[in-house]
C-alpha cells in the first residue's frame, strides 16, 4: 500500500510559504511564480494557516478587499488539516474528499515536511495504474 511518504519521495518536499503579514498580492504573485494553487502561512517556523486560490476568490475578490493592502493573516484559512507521511495515499485522498480540501500539509511533529495536493494524488495514482496495466499486458502477451 502506497503511503504519503512514497508520494513525497516521487513529488519532492518543496514547501512554498509566505509570512502571514505579507499582502495577498505578494502571496498571489508567489503562487503564480511557482505555478501552485496555495501557500502555507508560516510564522517563526510554525504553521499559522494556509492561503489558497479559494481564499482569494471567497475572502478577497468576492468581498471587494484590496489585494495590495490586505494581509494574508486576515483572509487565510487558520484551521489547517494536516497529515503525517505514514498514512496511505488512499486515506489521504479520503481525508481530502471528506473535508473538501485540495491541499494538505504533511507534518512530522511540528515540522512541515511537505505538501500534498489533490492533483498530486491523482498524478501518483495514474502512474501506479499505468504501471499495473503495463505489467498485466506484459503478463498476458508473454503467455502466448
Amino acid at each position: 500500500m502506497s503511503t504519503v511518504r512514497d508520494l513525497l519521495a516521487r513529488k519532492g518536499t518543496l514547501v512554498v510559504s509566505v509570512d502571514p503579514d505579507a499582502s495577498v498580492r505578494e502571496a498571489a504573485m508567489l503562487m503564480n511564480t511557482h505555478g501552485i494553487g496555495g501557500v502555507l502561512a508560516m510564522s517563526n517556523g510554525m504553521l499559522a494557516g494556509i492561503f489558497t486560490e479559494r481564499d482569494v476568490m471567497r475572502r478577497v475578490v468576492a468581498t471587494g478587499l484590496d489585494p495590495a493592502t490586505t494581509r494574508v493573516a486576515d483572509v487565510m484559512t487558520r484551521d489547517v488539516v494536516t497529515t503525517n507521511a505514514d498514512i496511505s495515499v488512499a486515506e489521504c485522498r479520503a481525508l481530502m474528499s471528506t473535508r473538501r480540501i485540495r491541499h494538505v500539509p504533511v507534518a512530522d511533529g511540528a515540522e512541515i515536511v511537505g505538501l500534498i495536493t489533490s492533483g498530486d494524488i491523482l498524478a501518483y495514482e495514474v502512474v501506479l495504474q499505468e504501471t499495473q496495466i503495463t505489467e498485466l499486458q506484459r503478463y498476458v502477451f508473454d503467455l502466448h
